[in-house]
């Protein structure tokens, strides 16, 4: 008789590494098969309307990227600090923060902008998130308390502060008492591909300047992980902390950058949120981009080519989620089920990595 086991690997498999995301897809496929067949629906008709419907059209497409660039913008910025051991849950705070100071420039200078409110809006939003991420980073390396916990606790914070000033001093007088701040005006708003630039190609969509944020972030972000010696001395840190200190690295300014890049990121990305599709700040114009990056920060292997295709296979399950909402009748809330079960596949098949299944014989012993 023979049982299986684990063994560990002597070295983390390279092709298990690359291929695992595949498998993790594939096993999420197979699960939505599953889930859409309980629920009562044809699972062929069902999966075609989430998964091609939503992207059968141009719209679709100026819809996809305009999910995708956030969730990617965000991504590559966890990804650098995850690469160093320093984990920032807080993404999401860090989001509504940039969103927030952006729109305080927007608001203070309503009606007397110009070409120079766009960059110093983009400015004041990574410095928001920088500075939300500060907190984190500066009570980890002052008293060794843990950033997970404390950026994610913050998130909560940045919610409420954003309830309180849409619905107090930033609320739109002539809003019908609505949670929201005035519109922007058109000099703090990301030009759209059609309606400013007159790009006929993508005439009737919302796709607008904000991704080329990301388009800049993903190179920079490249060169930063792989060729820069700041980079490097990161990741050192993350894989072998005491080589690290032995070489003279220091681990509080490891943090510190680490901390501070994702904030500016998530920071850029809110500011792309508020100033792009939605115009105006909301009580709930963020769709937790910042908790779903992190899903996208690991099925992407925190590699900017694997996190490019990862926000758009994610901007796809939001989409989806959308789309069978009206078609199927089925709660939107199906696209976090997508985005769970794609999490927990990858964490399983992860093991893989480090380990592979033998057939281990098992002795049979015989009753006196």
């Amino acid at each position: 008789m023979f049982d299986l086991t684990l063994e560990p690997r002597s070295g983390p498999s390279r092709t298990m590494r690359l291929a695992m995301p595949l498998v993790a897809t594939l096993i999420t496929l197979a699960g939505g098969v599953l889930i859409f067949s309980f629920l009562g629906k044809n699972p062929a008709q069902a999966m075609a309307a989430f998964f091609l419907a939503p992207i059968s059209s141009l719209n679709g497409w100026s819809e996809l990227l305009l999910k995708a660039s956030p969730l990617c913008l965000i991504a590559l910025g966890l990804a650098i600090g995850y690469r160093a051991n320093v984990w920032n849950i807080g993404a999401e705070g860090q989001l509504l923060l940039g969103g927030i100071f952006a729109s305080g420039v927007a608001i203070h200078f309503d009606g007397h902008g110009g070409a120079w409110l766009l960059p110093l809006m983009m400015a004041a939003g990574a410095l928001g998130g920088m500075l939300w991420a500060a907190i984190p980073a500066l009570l980890r390396v002052r008293f060794n308390a843990n950033e997970i916990l404390v950026s994610l606790m913050l998130t909560y914070v940045a919610t409420q502060l954003l309830i309180y000033l849409v619905s107090g001093p930033w609320q739109d007088p002539h809003g019908m008492n609505f949670p929201q701040s005035i519109n922007f005006s058109r000099e703090a708003l990301f030009p759209r591909f059609f309606g400013d630039w007159r790009w006929a190609t993508w005439r009737g969509t919302r796709l607008n300047a904000s991704i080329f944020m990301t388009v800049v972030a993903v190179p920079l972000a490249w060169f930063f992980m792989r060729k820069s010696f700041a980079g490097y001395r990161m990741e050192v840190g993350g894989l072998a902390p005491l080589a690290a200190r032995y070489a003279g690295y220091s681990e509080p300014r490891a943090v510190w950058v680490a901390l501070l890049i994702g904030g500016a990121a998530a920071g850029l990305a809110g500011t792309g949120e508020v100033a792009g599709p939605v115009g105006q700040l909301q009580a709930t114009w963020a769709p937790g981009y910042g908790f779903t990056a992190i899903i996208v920060a690991f099925v992407g292997r925190l590699h900017p080519v694997g996190i490019v295709l990862a926000s758009l296979l994610m901007a796809l399950l939001y989409l989806g989620g959308e789309a069978v909402q009206t078609s199927l009748q089925l709660p939107k809330a199906i696209s976090g089920v997508f985005q769970g079960l794609l999490l927990f596949s990858l964490l399983g098949c992860d093991v893989f990595v480090n380990y592979r299944l033998r057939r281990r014989a098992r002795a049979l012993t015989r009753d006196a």
